[in-house]
């Protein structure tokens, strides 16, 4: 349901307890429930989505945004502007700044269009394929403005089709359900990719996330300087992306890992599509045990790349997670030739950058082997970070060289 809003009038006060503002004043977005003067405000009286303005303890405003009483990340500051509040032109203007941008960096509509609090519109997600939007939103605020995200769309894009892929598990902690649905016109089961002059099929519907990973399409192009001629083993390959640029760019052989046999079946589709079919084969497995068998049958690789999913999704996961890391660092360089490179993901936020060099070196020091650090990457321009919300800068790549000891 659309709230249409138009002024401050139709925006509930919600007052923070003292001094609790100067994280906002400092750029961040984000009021958690215990910054918030209940007394004055109390959470009770809000409902989840609700728009609010956001006030400081004296009652100075602070901007509008909205309010899920029942989470603990309960407030997004969305304008700091009374003139141009949360609604449907504030909607319409953020997605053509965002969209500027991206023009700016792509020759070809294929990029996340909007990311969130880095568009100034927290809790949406839209990826573009051509004339494809698929979108994602993630919290009630964004839910209430769904129809005028739509029309927003359509009127700064005029796409052929906008596909809803509301199946994010930060939906549930939202109160929210989990949800696939076409949004407008006809969306198809699959779609084409473009990245340089590759070209990828993947499926909007069914496919991980929206269907693609845009935010590795830099590290992906880091590739090309070390492949030719080289063996490379793409572990949790999903449809091929990396694996399939390593074979265009002259690798010999390419065996893509992953425990999908749909995103296998899709990356051999994808091989073919790029006239790499010859050289590059696919296995599946889980990523652990899959290395055991390549490492026990003394299989050998000059680049192998680990771009698992996230194992540290919350911080009590941080243990296990981390240690999984580790394991799956370890293993891949015991497939390692000599002088090989390990190229090393994590798109855990919770693991720092400099915690995931750590547990590289950990893991070549325990097999007496020596790590150099050639390249680190992150989330590409179509992913821009707010310096004040460390927390949207989550993704890490890493190029090692695995030398003998």
């Amino acid at each position: 349901m659309s709230t249409s809003l138009v002024s401050p009038a139709d925006f509930a006060p919600l007052r923070l307890r003292k001094d609790e503002d100067r994280r906002l004043r400092a750029g961040h977005l984000w009021v958690y429930s215990n910054e918030i003067e209940v007394a004055a405000t109390p959470l009770r009286d809000f409902q989840p989505g609700q728009p609010v303005a956001i006030q400081a303890s004296n009652g100075r405003a602070l901007g509008t945004g909205y309010i899920n009483p029942h989470a603990l990340l309960c407030a997004r500051l969305v304008s700091r502007d009374s003139e141009h509040p949360l609604g449907p032109s504030l909607l319409v203007h953020r997605l053509n700044v965002a969209l500027s941008l991206r023009e700016r960096l792509y020759h070809r509509p294929f990029y996340r269009l909007v990311y969130s609090e880095g568009d100034g519109l927290p809790g949406l997600i839209v990826d573009r394929y051509g004339e494809l939007c698929v979108a994602q939103i993630t919290t009630a605020g964004m839910e209430r403005l769904k129809d005028d995200i739509l029309a927003a769309l359509q009127k700064v894009l005029k796409p052929a089709a906008v596909l809803w892929r509301n199946d994010s598990r930060m939906r549930e902690m939202e109160g929210l359900e989990r949800t696939v649905a076409e949004a407008a016109g006809e969306v198809p089961n699959a779609v084409t990719v473009e990245e340089d002059e590759l070209r990828f099929q993947i499926s909007p519907r069914e496919g991980q996330k929206t269907g693609w990973f845009y935010d590795q399409r830099d590290n992906r192009a880091r590739l090309d300087r070390y492949v030719a001629g080289r063996r490379v083993l793409d572990v949790c390959s999903y449809v091929g992306a990396w694996g399939i640029r390593a074979a265009a760019r002259g690798a010999r052989d390419v065996l893509c890992v992953d425990s999908s046999a749909a995103a296998l079946a899709q990356a051999t589709l994808n091989a073919d599509l790029n006239g790499v079919g010859d050289r590059v084969r696919t296995q599946q497995g889980d990523a652990f045990e899959t290395l055991k068998q390549l490492r026990e049958a003394r299989e050998r690789f000059d680049v192998v790349i680990v771009d698992p999913p996230a194992f540290i999704k919350r911080r009590k996961d941080f243990k296990e997670g981390a240690l999984a890391y580790r394991r799956l660092n370890e293993m891949a360089m015991q497939v390692l030739e000599r002088d090989g490179l390990l190229i090393s993901c994590s798109c855990s936020q919770l693991l720092s950058r400099d915690l995931l060099m750590q547990t590289l070196l950990q893991g070549a020091r325990h097999l007496d082997r020596n790590l150099v650090i050639l390249e680190q990457g992150h989330q590409g321009p179509d992913h821009p970070v707010l310096p004040a919300i460390p927390e949207m800068d989550y993704l890490k790549m890493l190029i090692a060289r695995v030398l003998p000891a």
